[in-house]
């Protein structure tokens, strides 16, 4: 710990990322990335975009990019904002609606960047408690708060919270006049999105990333879908930290993205498919699996402790995510890679638990 560093340094605790070791090669379904390559169009389209004009600065407001998702969902261009990953949108966001005397709730079981960008702001904050299925306990999120954070499919159980049951929180807090913020990071692998609720609710940001359906993780672009005076409110945050969180590479990489809707949705249908046979052979062995609509599976063995499966594992060169907290402390996460790579782990498994 340095001597120079302020006390919210000292004290804060950061989001630890999954790990990415390079001292041997592992099958790696730790951090929920794409084993699938982006579209053929974002590589030619980012090579196009190297060139001379990168002496430039980009487009600040992303004008073109904006234009483009804005077209997809069936939004203006002012109900549309993006930036360097879903993670910078949401700190941007938590910066930009929640006040510190007010309270806002997420689950006590999701993702952990939430309590980090809350301490990091100072805000006050409360875990609601997933009830004993993992499942988002609606009703206790219908009282006074300062706003509210849902990620749906939750990370890191994967389980969906039907589009009915978030629209009751929304409206809710609509009335209170207070911003729902409904994290989307894996909605395209089998939920219904909240988009379309935004030109109905003012008071609902809509999250999401090109990371995991479109294969974009090493890209870094998100994007955030709202009433236009919500969007605004993040440019004034982000024009206070950095004007250019995008630069011009990915700004062409994620138009192109966009463009090849063929790619985006074979992809994210190899996922799922493979997602449901990895669930109903873990299943035939004993496993406990809460319901995925995410890519990555949430499972539990009986007769093995969820911590010595992932060092077993580890040590078979199969690489999945622990966390080592009350309630999920006997669980893995398990990203979806490739059939190759699944069927690896499945037999590794196999191993395992003979």
């Amino acid at each position: 710990m340095s001597k120079f560093w302020n006390s919210k340094t000292r004290l804060i605790k950061p989001y630890v990322p999954g790990e990415q070791p390079k001292d041997r090669k592992y099958i790696k379904l730790n951090t929920n990335e794409s084993p699938y390559s982006p579209s053929p169009k974002v590589i030619e389209a980012i090579k196009s975009a190297a060139n001379e004009d990168l002496r430039l600065y980009p487009d600040p407001v992303c004008e073109n990019l904006r234009r483009c998702i804005a077209a997809y969902f069936g939004l203006s261009q002012e109900e549309v904002f993006v930036g360097n990953g879903s993670d910078e949108i949401l700190a941007f966001s938590f910066a930009a609606f929640f006040e510190p005397s007010e309270t806002i709730l997420f689950p006590d079981v999701t993702y952990s960047f939430y309590p980090v960008y809350a301490e990091l702001f100072g805000l006050t904050f409360k875990e609601v408690v997933l009830d004993d299925a993992f499942s988002v306990p609606v009703e206790k999120f219908l009282v006074k708060n300062g706003g509210i954070v849902i990620a749906n499919p939750n990370a890191p159980t994967g389980k969906f919270l039907p589009i009915e049951e978030i629209k009751k929180i929304i409206v809710h807090n609509n009335k209170l006049g207070k911003v729902v913020i409904v994290d989307e990071a894996y909605i395209d692998f089998g939920g219904e999105s909240a988009a379309g609720l935004v030109k109905e609710y003012p008071n609902l940001l809509v999250v999401q990333t090109l990371s995991k359906s479109r294969a974009l993780a090493g890209l870094r672009v998100g994007f955030a879908l709202g009433a236009s005076d919500l969007i605004a409110g993040l440019y004034r945050i982000q024009s206070s930290i950095n004007s250019y969180t995008l630069d011009r590479l990915a700004l062409a990489g994620a138009i192109a993205a966009f463009s090849d809707e063929s790619h985006f949705q074979q992809i994210r249908r190899k996922v799922i498919q493979t997602r449901e046979r990895v669930v109903r052979e873990l299943e035939a062995d004993g496993f406990f699996i809460i319901p995925s609509q995410a890519n990555f599976i949430f499972i539990s063995y009986p007769r093995i402790q969820a911590q010595e499966m992932f060092r077993i594992l580890r040590e078979k060169g199969v690489l999945v995510r622990y966390f080592n907290k009350p309630r999920i402390e006997n669980f893995l996460r398990v990203s979806i890679g490739s059939d190759e790579e699944m069927d690896a782990f499945l037999s590794a498994v196999k191993r395992m638990i003979c």
